[in-house]
């Protein structure tokens, strides 16, 4: 089954960096209208072909393991997922993270610009990352993200985090955002507090999946 797993985990990834690829096209494209048109009409054929079988919307990936926590179609790190940078992340057991990214064109606020709803999206994943890397489960209670400098399209990032205090079910963190070849200068920084579900309320919460989901409740109560 794990080998399964691995061969569609690699085709969902395969098939995710071709649509980041399209979607970078689609958002950076001036060809002439008769041909947005007709890649229009390729692109509803491709959707086409993906909606023969699909999961519901509560329903998890098939190359999903919701018991740690990995999600092939992360909007931040998920291979399979077209909106994501993707970033590449790390972690250790003393309760760190790291994340790699390099976002383009399909994450631009202001012109040149990454999103300010993207690096607090960037810097809210690494948070949750470091917390769950040491043991603590959590959904994001709070997060206050500090925006420094301006973040800049296609310049190489790093985003770090470290776990804080612990409290019961309660944990804080605290990230930072800098340019990779720029370490010294933070772009952007978050404080975050996650409060971890009982087991319990977790099995209401993710009751729609039909799996058991425990990487975001508590492991302690």
């Amino acid at each position: 089954m794990a080998e399964a797993r691995d061969e569609r985990r690699a085709a969902v990834g395969e098939l995710g960096a071709a649509l980041r690829e399209l979607v970078d096209a689609a958002v950076r494209t001036e060809v002439p209208i008769p041909e947005l048109a007709e890649a229009a009409l390729l692109a509803r054929e491709v959707t086409g072909r993906l909606r023969r079988q699909s999961r519901e919307l509560h329903e998890i990936a098939s190359v999903d393991d919701p018991e740690i926590g990995e999600r092939w179609y992360s909007p931040v790190y998920g291979p399979g997922n077209p909106v994501a940078p993707p970033m590449v992340a790390t972690d250790t057991p003393d309760g760190r993270a790291t994340g790699r990214v390099t976002l383009g064109k399909a994450h631009e606020g202001p012109p040149g610009l990454v999103h300010g709803g993207v690096v607090a999206t960037l810097l809210d994943h690494v948070l949750a990352r470091a917390i769950r890397a040491a043991g603590r489960g959590g959904l994001t209670a709070t997060i206050t993200v500090t925006y420094r400098r301006p973040v800049r399209l296609g310049v190489p990032l790093l985003a770090t985090a470290e776990m804080g205090t612990t409290e019961g079910r309660r944990t804080t963190a605290t990230a930072r955002l800098v340019a990779e070849d720029d370490p010294g200068t933070t772009l952007a920084e978050a404080e975050g507090l996650f409060v971890a579900l009982r087991p319990e309320r977790a099995a209401d919460v993710f009751a729609q999946t039909g799996r058991d989901v425990t990487a975001w409740s508590s492991r302690t109560d």
